[in-house]
């Protein structure tokens, strides 16, 4: 019995020195495809524009957006759900946030897409949707951005492009819910056309 114990102890030692732990280089976590530098030079925009899927479709396809989600903004309700902002009494929109490089695309451009996309002349409603929640309005993340969205409308008004006057909400972003995820890039998953667009 000592005698396979010792064999066996001499063993292990001669397993453990003749294969000594790897020298090599260690394994590195894999890098991201967008380094840090380029995510802080990222901004954010949020508009409201009638019905939300359509409003992130359009936006999802413009060179330059890294990423969308919809959600709700401007309201009084925390946490609120679809069917609370659908009551009309959450004081929400249904809103797209857009994530943007600004070196490859303007805030002025994202806003000439936001006129183009939606009739800002009609109050509440969009097509065929009608309540708050549909409302023309951009949330502005910075004092630069609301400045420069007061100038896009502001010319916008004088073009002549619409008969009535433009209703368009301006004002600081708030809170961001983002909405439930069946309604993330829903056009995208259904494959359908949107709600006004």
């Amino acid at each position: 019995m000592r005698m396979m114990f010792t064999t066996l102890a001499a063993l292990l030692l001669l397993l453990f020195t003749a294969c000594p732990a790897d020298k090599g280089p260690k394994p590195t976590a894999q890098k991201s495809t967008v380094s840090v530098k380029e995510t802080a030079m990222l901004e954010k925009a949020t508009f409201g524009a009638g019905c939300f899927w359509g409003v992130e479709e359009t936006f999802r396809k413009i060179q330059g957006v890294v990423s969308t989600r919809v959600g709700y903004a401007g309201g009084t309700t925390v946490n609120p759900g679809y069917r609370d902002v659908c009551r009309g009494n959450t004081g929400h929109a249904e809103v797209c946030e857009v994530t943007f490089d600004p070196a490859v695309i303007s805030y002025d451009a994202l806003l000439d897409a936001f006129w183009n996309m939606h009739d800002p002349t009609t109050w509440h409603r969009q097509g065929p949707d009608v309540g708050s929640q549909y409302r023309s309005a951009i949330f502005c993340h910075s004092e630069a951005q609301e400045n420069t969205a007061r100038a896009s409308m502001e010319k916008i008004a004088r073009s002549g492009r619409f008969r009535r006057p433009i209703v368009t909400e301006i004002r600081q972003a708030g809170p961001f819910y983002p909405a439930e995820d069946y309604h993330q890039r829903y056009i995208e998953k259904k494959g359908g056309a949107s709600c006004h667009m």
